[in-house]
Parts: structure tokens; C-alpha cells; sequence
């Protein structure tokens, strides 16, 4: 970082940024709203038990909205479900971010071209911040958008700049 380097010759000193040091703290704790609607939900299942253990990765699942940081949208998100998704996106606390999982939640999957009700992507309610492919996607694709949601919050700013 420069001159404060080596100003300090002991190893217990860590010389960061404000950003820095809250990004990290937000990125291993984030807590997850389950929102399971279709096939997917049994995947987002798979990735939080203890074969994949979605904990190590700091992700809590929590039942209400006010206390999450990470909505997870994984199925087929109806037209009368998407009300609901915006009122529970809605009442979480800022920071928040959005995980869409699989094809269906995407982008409407295989039922949007024949059925009147089926939404066609999560993100015309809601912002999605990273996208999950599949039909249902892997744990495993799960929990790369999961390493990528962490990747965007180590590299936003949360402090303000004065000029």
C-alpha cells in the first residue's frame, strides 16, 4: 500500500481499506431468502445440504425477508407469483441481490412459449445480479453464481467519495 508497509514490521498488522474490510465481512455472511418455486428448489436443497454444505460459504437461509441479503429465485416464476417476489424483494433491507436459477426463472424456460401465465424472466420484476443456467442447474452451478455474487460485492463501494 506504500509507506505504511514498512512502518510495521510485526505480522498481527493489517493495513486495508474501509471498502475492503466491509466487503469482506458482507461477502462471507450473506443470508439467503429460499424462494423455491418449481423442480430447482430441490437443487437450491441439494446445495444447502451437507454434501455441498452451502455454510462453508457463509450463506445462512433465512425465512423472512427483513433479514436477507440474497433472494435466491429458483422455478417457473408464474404471473400471479410475481407480485409476491417484488413485495418480498421489497421489504429486504439494502445491500440486496438477486440469484435467478435455471432456465425457467431466466427466461421462462420450456412453458413460456404455450402458457399464458408463465413469466418470461424474473428480471422484468425484479434486478437480477448473476444468472444460473440449467434446466434444473447443478449444486454445483448454484454455488459458482453464488462465488460470482462475491466477486461483484468485494469490488463495490459502499463508502462515499467527497470531491
Amino acid at each position: 500500500m506504500g509507506l505504511l508497509d514498512k512502518q510495521f514490521n510485526n505480522s498481527n498488522v493489517i493495513i486495508t481499506s474501509l471498502d475492503n474490510l466491509l466487503n469482506w465481512a458482507r461477502l462471507s455472511s450473506l443470508w439467503q431468502m429460499q424462494f423455491g418455486l418449481a423442480c430447482c428448489a430441490i437443487e437450491m436443497m441439494a446445495a444447502a445440504a451437507s454434501h455441498y454444505d452451502f455454510d462453508r460459504f457463509g450463506v445462512i437461509p433465512r425465512a423472512t425477508p427483513r433479514q436477507s441479503d440474497v433472494m435466491i429465485v429458483a422455478g417457473t416464476v408464474t404471473l400471479k407469483m410475481a407480485s409476491r417476489i417484488k413485495r418480498l424483494y421489497d421489504q429486504m433491507s439494502e445491500p440486496r441481490y438477486v440469484i435467478s436459477m435455471g432456465s425457467c426463472s431466466n427466461c421462462g424456460g420450456p412453458y413460456w412459449e404455450h402458457g399464458y401465465h408463465v413469466l418470461k424472466g424474473v428480471d422484468r420484476v425484479i434486478p437480477v445480479d448473476v444468472y444460473v443456467p440449467g434446466c434444473p442447474p447443478r449444486p454445483e452451478a448454484l454455488m459458482e453464481g453464488l462465488i460470482k455474487l462475491q466477486e461483484k460485492i468485494r469490488h463495490e463501494s459502499l463508502v462515499k467519495k467527497t470531491a
